[in-house]
């Protein structure tokens, strides 16, 4: 009796425990057997060919395409509309082509504004959906939207029934509809307000270094001061030659300058070299001259303080496959990067168009360079600008890579080195011989004739 009565229920608790581990094993054999969904795939979506992305670079809007595609914001959209219903603004193709500023126009596809590129277009795109029958209906005061560079977009209604974002007309509403997005023709280009203020801080900067100080100034030879002080305007050129306010050497302080108009720190130099570093990094195939720079501290310093205190410098920037060919002999000695280096600044400020016009009038140019007495040679050969003579010649490779108005980067396809001197001392003293030597000979002669 006690079998039966107590051993049913612990056989009973047995076949639930059997089980209870069979219904465990299955379930995880199966899930374990079933495929994962990568983390990857959430974080970056995949864009469909029916997507609003899409649409934009298939759609007549050709000229906002290509600047999207310029400006390296496809991975950002691909995001935004993986997370996001989007409304793109997209300006008529005649607003970008001939009622755009050509001046705004260069500046947008200069590669150091890059930023104010992206900042641009992202302020057409809001990540919300809004067809043209969601507008509204108000005539003025309507909400504002946040668009992806955090600005700010006013939506309204005119009396005759005409929709606007903010300034700029909706000339083509509902133009392309997606499932993810949509996208409005609009009359005009929308400038953001910090996109408008960097273009006239550049603008004024490039005005400002065309200002040629008036009168030469008499300098004490000994002291290299100014004998008698002279008043310049803020924002003008200074008035001491360039190669009085560079530092003396690697290793003592920097020479006194007079900074423009008296004050120093009117330009923020060290800013400005940071930026044409960077700018070098993002263009590519100078990665050799921009790791220079960084390493050469002392070199990009005294860059950062001479543009600080008003001058103006022009980079010749020699590519990586030039760079690559310097030999270990020719880097070795102590101050052979920064002889080589300073042999590549002009205190000039010359531009693509500048140093092809001047080479076309008068045939060779000579510039001067930061190493002293050394200059550069420069003349047309091929359409273009050539550098040096002979083997050591370098050509203008990449124009204009980076000009804001006080530094102008000028890409190169060699490394330039100054003439040996003593080949041109046993030159002229060869010549002088051999003049010398030429005249007694014909003095023979007529003797012996007569």
């Amino acid at each position: 009796m006690d079998f039966h009565i107590y051993g049913r229920p612990k056989l009973a608790m047995i076949d639930i425990l059997f089980l209870t581990a069979l219904i465990f094993l299955f379930t995880h054999v199966h899930g374990s057997a079933l495929p994962k969904k990568s983390s990857s795939s959430s974080s970056s979506p995949q864009i469909n060919s029916n997507s609003v992305l899409v649409a934009l670079l298939d759609s007549h809007y050709t000229e906002l395409a290509e600047l999207v595609e310029k400006a390296l914001l496809l991975p950002t959209l691909e995001d935004a509309v993986g997370k996001h219903n989007i409304t793109i603004f997209a300006p008529r193709n005649e607003a970008l082509e001939r009622d755009l500023d050509p001046e705004f126009k260069r500046f947008l596809l200069e590669p150091g504004n890059l930023r104010s590129l992206q900042t641009l277009l992202l302020s057409h795109i809001i990540p919300n959906r809004i067809g043209s029958g969601e507008w509204p209906e108000g005539l003025s005061g309507g909400p504002t939207h946040s668009t992806l560079s955090n600005d700010r977009l006013r939506l309204e209604s005119k009396g005759s029934g005409v929709k606007t974002v903010d300034l700029a007309a909706v000339v083509q509403p509902d133009a392309v509809l997606r499932p993810d997005g949509v996208i409005h023709g609009i009359e005009r280009l929308l400038i953001p307000r910090s996109v408008e203020e960097d273009f006239n801080r550049r603008r004024s900067l490039r005005s400002i270094s065309a200002v040629i100080p008036e009168g030469a100034p008499e300098v004490d030879p000994r002291t290299h001061r100014l004998k008698k002080p002279v008043s310049v305007p803020a924002g003008a050129a200074p008035v001491l030659p360039i190669y009085d306010a560079m530092a003396p050497g690697p290793s003592l302080a920097p020479a006194p300058a007079p900074g423009p108009g008296g004050p120093r720190g009117h330009f923020d130099g060290e800013s400005q070299v940071k930026d044409f570093i960077q700018t070098l990094l993002h263009y590519g195939g100078y990665n050799e001259l921009a790791d220079i720079l960084v390493n050469l501290t002392s070199l990009a310093t005294e860059m950062g303080r001479l543009v600080s205190e008003g001058y103006v410098l022009t980079v010749l920037a020699p590519n990586d496959e030039a760079m690559a060919k310097l030999t270990t002999d020719q880097l070795s000695e102590p101050g052979a990067p920064e002889q080589i280096m300073y042999y590549h600044l002009v205190p000039e400020y010359q531009t693509e168009e500048s140093m092809y016009n001047a080479v076309r009038r008068f045939g060779k140019v000579r510039y001067d360079t930061l190493r002293l007495p050394h200059k550069v040679d420069a003349q047309e050969a091929d359409g273009s600008v050539k550098f040096g003579e002979g083997d050591g010649s370098a050509y203008l490779f990449d124009p204009d890579i980076y000009t804001d108005g006080r530094i102008s980067v000028q890409g190169i396809d060699g490394v330039l080195f100054p003439p040996e001197e003593k080949e041109t001392k046993l030159e002229t003293t060869t010549s002088r011989v051999t003049k010398l030597v030429s005249k007694p000979r014909r003095g023979e002669i007529d003797g012996s004739s007569m």
